[in-house]
């Protein structure tokens, strides 16, 4: 049996954790077996449209972070009720293929030697008599491939659902839609209680198990130091979380004090490339001019905002407030 790297993350970051992953697939020769978790975070396809699949009025008020990860498929939710794990693996010249039961068979047999009836379902599901406990994605390196996935322990499902809500008539692109499906929590199908942290530990072990040579070999300082500054150049970044969205245009509507506003915009590479505004408004000034100081600017609610300090809103839309302008862009 080659030699696994087996890997326990204490780190609760997603910027630092998706880092951890990206490394141990590019920068090392390791096979691995990774467990880890994240604070209150979407995680987004790699070809998918941020601003199309969070919340974003609740992702704010809510302080969840936004990442995009290396692997494509839809929008997750993760808190620390729930538990990634990731596979990296070495293959064969000519022998990458796309078989998502090869990594989650141990899952399954893991799950199912605590008394949860887990089974395999569709492409790349794990789920409890039907309702999905496991969403996977894959993708591959030179001659590495890297699988990973969640396992909804005992995660908020009220979150959940609402940091993914989004209207789909929002936004018209080709980017890949996440498909919500019906979810379970582990923790509710297990014969016996056991905590989030608990079942970690028993995950960790089970896999472990089959390889007599198993031990943790957690990351170096020096290549936390390599983790780290790959964290801040990318995954901390609003270029690699919102501005590698694919191009896309946006219609959206809102009610205010004067009126119904209603914004269609054409956005590439993160920025506002086209910008007309529609409703039932009274004007002092024409609407383009201000159309005209949006054009160019990152579509996020500080540039927004940093765009609209110095204007009067009030002269192109009466009786609407610069944040009900911020809302209706953002």
């Amino acid at each position: 049996m080659d030699k696994i790297r087996y890997i326990t993350l204490n780190s609760t970051s997603p910027y630092h954790n998706l880092a951890v992953e990206e490394y141990l697939l590019q920068q090392t020769a390791d096979n691995v077996f990774m467990l880890w978790q994240n604070d209150n975070t979407i995680v987004i396809g790699r070809h998918q449209n941020t601003a199309a699949e969070v919340n974003q009025e609740y992702v704010d008020s809510h302080h969840v972070n936004i990442v995009r990860r290396l692997t494509g498929g839809g929008a997750v939710f993760h808190d620390t009720g729930n538990l990634n794990f990731t596979f990296i693996q070495n293959v064969e010249p000519g022998k990458k293929e796309i078989d998502f039961l090869r990594y989650l068979q141990p899952i399954v047999d893991a799950l199912q030697s605590l008394g949860v009836p887990a089974t395999f379902s569709g492409r790349n599901d794990l789920v409890i008599n039907g309702q999905k406990i496991s969403g996977n994605a894959m993708t591959f390196f030179g001659n590495r491939v890297l699988e990973h996935g969640t396992l909804l322990f005992s995660s908020q499902m009220s979150d959940l659902a609402n940091a993914l809500k989004v209207d789909p008539d929002k936004f018209i692109d080709k980017a890949v839609k996440s498909v919500r499906s019906r979810v379970t929590n582990i923790s509710e199908h297990l014969p016996h209680p056991m905590t989030v942290l608990e079942f970690k530990a028993y995950l960790m072990d089970f896999i472990m198990r089959q390889n007599q040579m198993a031990e943790l070999q957690n990351l170096t300082d020096e290549e936390e130091v390599i983790v780290n500054q790959l964290m801040e150049e990318k995954y901390q970044t609003w270029e690699w979380n919102y501005g590698k969205s694919p191009e896309y245009s946006m219609n959206k509507k809102i009610r205010t004090k004067g009126g119904t506003v209603q914004v269609v915009a054409d956005i590439r590479d993160g920025h506002i490339r086209d910008l007309q505004f529609f409703g039932d408004f009274f004007s002092e000034k024409d609407p383009q001019d201000l159309v005209d100081q949006l054009i160019g600017i990152r579509l996020d609610r500080q540039s927004i905002a940093d765009a609209l300090t110095n204007i009067n809103i009030n002269d192109y839309f009466h009786n609407v407030t610069h944040d009900d302008i911020i809302n209706l862009l953002c």
